[in-house]
């Protein structure tokens, strides 16, 4: 179970600090296109105000930044946060700023120009690192549920469920791109063998669609008739 809360918390919510607008906007739709979600900042206080605002996962920061330097913008997210992970990206490659990187609260660092593959990769590490440590979250999509108080959050907005349908919702999430049929539903959440001659487990569904589906896109729950349901934002 805890590889699969690894896998999820690699759809990450990421923040990008750039200010060269060419390689933020490259940056964005790269790691956008692998599922995460990117928010961009371009100085060190943009980037404060937005971390202090918003729950990320990972930090990467390019290191010269128009109003301060990105060592000590690590710094001042480090007494925010202890534990988030930070990824350094600067043209600035010597021994001796590594070490400041590293010096400042840094868990990684990359030297411009890099190749893309390596910076997501490096991302996983990451966050496979932090996540074993400490698995508090799953995502997918943009549906988070955050396992110490079993809040649903899709798009950033709290989605209120009750027990049953947390759980219900937690089982889909554990197993996306799969197919569940109505007997497996039944022993995994309710702990007891499925009686064809009854549609609650339909009920259930439909009560989680109209809050997690209903007022957003992509839908992630879908019917595959005669098997059952599958979790999946890739489904049309």
């Amino acid at each position: 179970m805890l590889n699969q809360i690894l896998y999820f918390c690699y759809m990450a919510n990421i923040l990008v600090i750039e200010d060269e607008k060419r390689v933020a906007e490259l940056l964005q739709r790269g790691l956008q296109e692998l599922e995460h979600r990117v928010t961009l900042a371009s100085n060190v206080v943009d980037a404060l105000r937005t971390f202090k605002s918003t729950d990320f996962d990972i930090v990467v920061s390019d290191v010269m930044l128009p109003d301060g330097s990105g060592f000590d913008l690590c710094r001042q997210i480090r007494e925010i946060n202890s534990s988030i992970p930070i990824l350094m990206l600067t043209a600035l490659g010597t021994t001796d700023d590594k070490l400041e990187g590293f010096d400042s609260g840094a868990d990684d660092y990359m030297v411009k120009p890099f190749d893309f593959r390596e910076l997501d990769a490096r991302i996983r590490i990451l966050l496979k690192r932090c996540n074993t440590a400490n698995p508090e979250k799953i995502s997918y999509a943009d549906l988070v549920i955050d396992l110490k108080t079993k809040s649903v959050y899709r798009n950033d907005i709290l989605i209120t469920l009750t027990p049953k349908e947390y759980n219900l919702l937690l089982f889909f999430v554990k197993n996306p791109e799969r197919v569940l049929s109505r007997s497996e539903i039944s022993e995994k959440v309710w702990d007891t063998h499925f009686d064809t001659g009854t549609n609650f487990i339909d009920v259930y569904i439909n009560y989680l669609r109209k809050k997690i589906d209903k007022n957003f896109n992509p839908k992630l729950i879908h019917t595959r008739a005669g098997m059952g349901f599958i979790f999946s934002n890739k489904v049309n």
